[in-house]
């Protein structure tokens, strides 16, 4: 019963939070290796789930299945899915993300005999410019999944359909992952699965994960292995760790007040041993391979870490840095319909259908994701450490302002990281870009 409280109170903590920070929220665009979707608070946020099985979590665990069992599931399957239906997605070839899909695919198929579903996988770096060049056309997918890093922009461009007609089909998604697949209040997605950055750790070198950035740079110089992408997506947490936040009321740029300890700390962890990498793939192996004792990362490598750790994997909440706890950015996937479509309708029924109980069940089980859905409860520890990472996390903002901050930020980064420029100076000077570009 005490993991299943756990979930629950992370779970409240996560509506909330994401609720709250509406627009005042990081948006980042992952790097090489961000999740095929990207890809979206508490102090119990820094203890890492445990793994141990109880007769109250087994307890906890029945009562939540017989809850999904009787409690409604969207409104979708009630719809049919018919005529033609073209959907794109990024997740990695071979991938456990893309194998989950392959088999509600295949589902749909038989669920809907009169729909002709075809499934396109485009690369994740060339996903959104592709999407967006072909709709700008009048062609392009009926159905688009993706994370929400690039919604509001997508919106503003009218290039997605709005779906507020279908909102109240979604009995069984919860509040914070309506608000992450909508615009000022409008519905333009079907929310799937909240995404966040966690500390992947080896149980087998690393007995107890760092709770805070101290701890962490400890372990560095004590010996402990760390290898991270060197992205402004993969360290975004750090920033709220130290009292940064990315906009001001104005939507001016705010990492001026922390950004520069957060920059700065992340230079200590390299002088004490720690291996920044750009080459995200490169990142993975290491840590799969036992040349990391840990990494951060998000859910989208769960199953693919699991192949060659088993069980001495284990996933952390990013340590808490002396201003409170990290904030990672805090996504939300989904599927879009595009404006162009001729068979709306049909669009989303399929992205309900694979949206509904038995779906996001799969997805968490297979592909290690955070539920939007509130009839699915993880059972693993694993899965639970991300939603724990998730609670505290920065909720994705959709202003357009976001957009502006990755290039300034990245090149900060590699300016701090390779090149040795001073922390301040070197978050200084990104924030006047980002403002500059934004007019303010």
């Amino acid at each position: 019963m005490k993991r299943f409280m756990s979930f629950l109170l992370v779970s409240v903590m996560m509506v909330g939070l994401l609720a709250a920070c509406g627009s005042a929220t990081p948006t980042t665009a992952p790097a090489t290796s961000a999740p095929t979707t990207a890809p979206t608070t508490a102090a119990e946020a820094t203890a890492a789930p445990t793994a141990a099985t109880t007769d109250a979590t087994a307890e906890a665990t029945a009562e939540a299945t017989a809850a999904a069992t009787t409690a409604p599931t969207t409104g979708g399957d009630a719809m049919v899915a018919t005529g033609d239906i073209t959907l794109w997605h990024a997740y990695s070839t071979g991938g456990s993300e893309d194998a989950t899909l392959t088999t509600l695919i295949e589902n749909a198929k038989t669920a809907f005999p009169d729909a002709n579903i075809t499934v396109l996988q485009v690369p994740f770096d060339q996903v959104f410019s592709k999407f967006e060049n072909d709709v700008a056309t009048g062609s392009g997918p009926d159905l688009f999944l993706a994370p929400n890093d690039s919604l509001g922009d997508l919106a503003r461009k009218n290039l997605l359909a709005d779906l507020d007609a279908y909102k109240a089909n979604l009995t069984n998604i919860g509040p914070a992952g309506v608000a992450g697949m909508s615009v000022d209040g409008k519905l333009y997605g079907i929310p799937e699965s909240y995404k966040a950055v966690a500390l992947y750790y080896n149980k087998s070198t690393i007995a107890t994960p760092p709770a805070t950035t101290d701890e962490l740079l400890q372990m560095v110089k004590d010996g402990k292995k760390l290898v991270l992408n060197q992205s402004a997506y993969h360290n975004f947490g750090f920033f709220q760790a130290f009292g940064a936040s990315l906009f001001t009321a104005d939507k001016a740029c705010g990492l001026t007040n922390g950004g520069g300890e957060a920059f700065k700390y992340l230079q200590d962890l390299k002088a004490a041993g720690a291996t920044f990498l750009t080459d995200g793939p490169s990142a993975d192996a290491a840590f799969r391979e036992g040349k990391a004792d840990m990494i951060i990362n998000g859910p989208w490598v769960l199953a693919d870490y699991q192949k060659d750790l088993g069980e001495n994997l284990a996933v952390a909440p990013m340590p808490a840095g002396p201003k409170g706890p990290a904030g990672p950015l805090t996504g939300v996937d989904g599927f879009y319909v595009n404006i162009n479509s001729q068979n709306v309708e049909g669009a989303v029924a399929l992205a309900m259908y694979l949206t509904n109980t038995e779906s996001q069940k799969l997805y968490t089980e297979q592909a290690g994701h955070v539920p939007t859905d509130i009839n699915v409860v993880p059972t693993d520890a694993l899965v639970l450490g991300f939603s724990q990472a998730a609670s505290t996390g920065y909720a994705r903002p959709q202003d357009k302002e976001l957009g502006n901050f990755w290039t300034p930020v990245g090149d900060a980064l590699t300016k701090a990281l390779d090149g040795g420029e001073e922390a301040t100076k070197a978050i200084t000077d990104a924030c006047a870009a980002m403002d500059l570009a934004n007019g303010k």
